[in-house]
């Protein structure tokens, strides 16, 4: 009756679950993508907030062939609704005003871009005389928005 004896506790030559020549230490790398899914999540949050962003005044813009203009920082908006009121940004402001409360908002001076948006609708006197006293106050980046036309 012939019994077998392994002189170790594994079978591997009584070393148990060890491995030759490997250390198992700490981990000293940084894992970065927690921090790129967080990146990407605002970019998303970004992207959806941008548009939400412009000025709120409803118009009714006319519609033209002309091309977008390229613009690297945002411009001041003058606008005027259907109804004749005139709103610079988002406040309803007076005729008289316009030129006063440009001076101390425009960050370049006389160089400061200024759209000027004019409900379809509105009466074009009022549209004409807004730019009309922005222009000789001495702006000299003065535009008018638009649609861009439609093909129908």
């Amino acid at each position: 009756m012939g019994m077998s004896v392994s002189s170790g506790g594994s079978g591997r030559g009584g070393r148990g679950h060890r491995r030759r020549g490997r250390h198992h230490g700490l981990m000293s790398e940084i894992n970065v993508t927690p921090f790129v899914d967080v990146m990407l999540v605002l970019l998303i949050i970004f992207m959806v907030a941008a548009p939400l962003l412009t000025v709120g005044v409803p118009i009714d813009l006319p519609e033209t062939q002309a091309k977008p203009m390229n613009s690297e920082t945002q411009p001041i908006t003058v606008s005027v609704n259907q109804a004749g009121e005139i709103h610079l940004q988002e406040t309803v402001i007076p005729l008289d005003e316009v030129v006063p409360k440009l001076e101390a908002i425009a960050k370049t001076g006389y160089e400061e871009r200024i759209f000027i948006r004019g409900d379809k609708s509105a009466d074009y006197g009022t549209v004409m005389k807004v730019m009309a006293r922005i222009s000789a106050a001495g702006y000299k980046n003065l535009g008018l928005v638009t649609l861009q036309e439609q093909d129908k």
